[in-house]
């Protein structure tokens, strides 16, 4: 079946519909990993958008096989896949992997998840990194959908359990607040002994016992997460150690009192070089945001810890004296490279 990716400016590109065959809406946004697929699909900081994967050809590893750990699918960062569409440029029908079960197109049928290929991508990144980030619809049988920005909504809420969860046993227990949490960041603490209850976005966390708090990532525009980051802003009184990631680097920002602002095309990767302030240590890490804090609206008591060597926007927070801190960056990969997997370590010790 054919189908048409327009973006708002415009454009028109054509190619062939596989997975779901349904129009769908959304921000069309780009990642340039060269693997990692299953990854990226179940990760819940892609709701509401259409995601464009650069690297030419996709789908020839094909997908695992449903197995879990932990009650966790032990090769998904959760438990389905989050974004509005998918867009490649050479779909490979065949797959070969010990591991694999299913091919990536059945799987987006079975998600009811839309895909088009036989698009020129490289095109379409370049026309992304020049205009921005663009609102976009994906069209199946010349169907009429309108124009919707995601991040108008609180993609939180929508992303976030419903319900508490606890993972794992151990002497210490981490209250995970759910903006869209990964399930990489709940292994990385299990598997350093920590008991994990993971809670949805609006919980009332101060009524729980805990040694710290982890905010997760999550998708869309931190402003519309208004009762997490007043929940954090209250949780600043407690004193115990709180880890923000992605999303959670955003709103540990905005209940500190600084300013969030949106990237003009964001940072989706596993090969983004992030500098540690202070030193000429650069880490590459996995990243997957579209906005960003402005550190020069941070209050005195509190650094930068970290910045994007690419183009000098935040990668990270800390307190000068409290052991409150946030990384925008992903330490716990999935995928990409375990270069910061130290900072689980750090928060750890900190209990």
């Amino acid at each position: 079946m054919s189908a048409k990716l327009v973006l708002e400016d415009g454009t028109i590109l054509f190619g062939t519909a596989f997975g779901a065959t349904k129009s769908t809406f959304g921000e069309v946004v780009f990642n340039t990993g060269m693997v990692g697929y299953p990854e990226t699909l179940t990760d819940p900081s892609y709701t509401g958008q259409i995601l464009v994967l650069t690297y030419p050809l996709v789908g020839n590893y094909g997908i695992a096989e449903r197995s879990f750990e932990d009650n966790m699918h032990r090769f998904f960062e959760s438990e389905k896949i989050h974004l509005s569409g998918l867009v490649v440029s050479e779909l490979s029908h065949k797959y070969s992997h010990w591991n694999a079960e299913i091919s990536l197109d059945a799987w987006l049928q079975e998600q009811n998840v839309p895909g088009i290929y036989g698009i020129d991508t490289r095109l379409l990144t370049q026309k992304l990194r020049t205009r921005g980030a663009m609102l976009g619809k994906l069209i199946m049988r010349e169907e009429y959908l309108d124009f919707f920005d995601p991040n108008s909504e609180n993609l939180v809420a929508k992303a976030s359990r419903k319900v508490p969860q606890t993972f794992g046993k151990g002497k210490k227990k981490v209250v995970v607040i759910d903006c869209g949490c990964k399930n990489n960041i709940i292994r990385s603490l299990i598997s350093r002994g920590v008991e994990t209850q993971v809670v949805p976005w609006n919980w009332p966390v101060e009524k729980e016992e805990f040694d710290g708090v982890l905010i997760s990532n999550g998708p869309g525009d931190p402003i519309q997460a208004e009762k997490t980051v007043q929940t954090v802003r209250e949780l600043f009184d407690a004193g115990k150690p709180i880890l923000g990631i992605c999303m959670g680097n955003q709103i540990l920002s905005l209940a500190a009192g600084a300013r969030t602002y949106k990237l003009k095309y964001g940072h989706r990767s596993q090969n983004q070089p992030c500098i540690q302030v202070g030193s000429k240590r650069c880490y590459i890490t996995s990243q997957n945001h579209g906005y960003a804090v402005d550190e020069n609206t941070l209050p005195p008591e509190w650094s930068p810890w970290f910045f994007n060597a690419n183009d000098g926007t935040n990668e990270g927070i800390r307190h000068n004296s409290k052991p409150f801190m946030s990384v925008q960056f992903h330490p716990e990969a999935t995928p990409g490279p375990v270069d910061t997997n130290f900072i689980f370590d750090d928060f750890v010790q900190m209990l």
